[in-house]
């Protein structure tokens, strides 16, 4: 395994903390990454398996498996790479919660263990434009979540759709390993999010006897250039 390769399309592999809240016990790793600079031998150098797909899915896959690797290798002294199962999700090693995220050019893999963490959910996105924001809407918010939005004036309505719809992936990223149970936006409600980047969020249906319709979650989120990152943490 050449963990020393860093393949042309990506950018040197990031530790620092790109959120406001640090946590306990995990490791966050990060890249930028271009589509266009990828070479078919990449994947061969860094000694990860393929994947099928344009240039920007082989792309992000790689930078994404990137991350993961150094940051299960930063957690547990073992590199290794998650596979993808057959609902797509990451495979994490036993006693391993972890999320990877892609988006835009950004790619980033959080990982903890599971005695200390139940789930941990991570999603990127771009901001949403204006109006495919409000395009969207209707979709992504649930009726008491399109009330509040609502009351915001017009320039941050678009911010919060967006931060609604990225704080539900990290949500579902966080929870589908505990219930193997797909969920949708209308499923759960964006309760909160304050000056301190911090978010609260309750599921409107029950999904496991561990999660019943009335659970709340924390979150947090950041905004840098033009992305916005949201994580679903679940403490054991």
């Amino acid at each position: 395994m050449n963990r020393a390769y860093l393949p042309a399309c990506c950018a040197p592999l990031d530790a620092a903390w790109p959120l406001p809240h640090p946590l306990p016990g995990v490791q966050l790793i990060s890249t930028r990454f271009d589509p266009t600079q990828l070479d078919a031998a990449d994947f061969n150098h860094c000694s990860i398996a393929p994947v099928p797909g344009v240039a920007k899915r082989q792309a992000e896959y790689l930078a994404g498996r990137l991350c993961a690797r150094e940051a299960l290798q930063r957690l547990t002294g073992t590199a290794s790479v998650p596979a993808s199962g057959a609902d797509r999700a990451p495979q994490w090693p036993s006693g391993i919660a972890g999320s990877i995220s892609h988006g835009g050019g950004w790619a980033g893999a959080i990982v903890g263990h599971r005695h200390t963490w139940r789930g941990l959910g991570l999603d990127v996105e771009k901001l949403l434009p204006a109006a495919r924001a409000e395009r969207l809407a209707a979709e992504i918010l649930t009726l008491a979540e399109l009330l509040r939005l609502d009351s915001l004036p017009a320039a941050q309505r678009a911010q919060r759709i967006s931060l609604t719809f990225s704080l539900k992936e990290s949500l579902f990223k966080a929870l589908y390993p505990q219930v193997l149970r797909h969920f949708y936006f209308q499923d759960a409600e964006l309760l909160s999010c304050d000056s301190e980047q911090k978010a609260r969020l309750r599921l409107l249906i029950d999904l496991h006897a561990d999660w019943p319709a009335g659970s709340e979650v924390q979150g947090q989120f950041a905004e840098f250039d033009g992305y916005l990152l949201s994580l679903v943490s679940i403490p054991r």
